[in-house]
This record gives structure tokens, C-alpha cells and sequence, in this order.
């Protein structure tokens, strides 16, 4: 994992699974690579591997993907 601080990724609802996450950020081209990249165990989520591929994240969770780090925030008030 980078030492650098984990980028931000915002959630409007309590919960996302992972692989709909991953494709939504664009960390992966399509949802089938995100199911292959989870079961594949190249994923974390809270500092474990993660295989499943519904797994529900919320909110001040972090994500590990190819060397970058995620933290998963809610929406702030305006």
C-alpha cells in the first residue's frame, strides 16, 4: 500500500457491494472484471483479502486496488 493519504470515494446511500464500487469508479472497465479482480484476491477491503464479490461497503471502509488506497465517505451536508 502507498503511504500516500487514501483518495476519497463518495457514497450516496449507506451501502454499495464492492464489485458495483469498483466499476463505478472506474477502477475497472466493466462489472465482469470486477468479479474476476475480487475473486482473484486482489482486493481489500479493511486491510483483508476480500473474495466476495457482493460484499457491502460503507461508509469509513477503505479500499486497496493495484497499489492505491480508497476510503469509502457519505455525502456531506451543503
Amino acid at each position: 500500500m502507498s503511504s500516500l493519504s487514501p483518495t476519497t470515494i463518495t457514497i450516496q446511500s449507506d451501502v454499495i457491494e464492492l464489485c458495483q464500487i469498483l466499476k463505478f469508479e472506474g477502477l475497472v472497465s466493466s462489472g465482469g472484471e470486477a468479479k474476476q479482480v475480487i475473486v482473484n484476491e486482489l482486493v481489500k477491503v479493511n486491510g483483508e483479502t476480500e473474495t466476495r464479490k457482493r460484499r457491502k461497503i460503507s461508509h469509513g471502509d477503505t479500499i486497496e486496488y493495484q497499489g492505491s488506497s480508497y476510503l469509502v465517505a457519505g455525502p456531506t451536508a451543503s
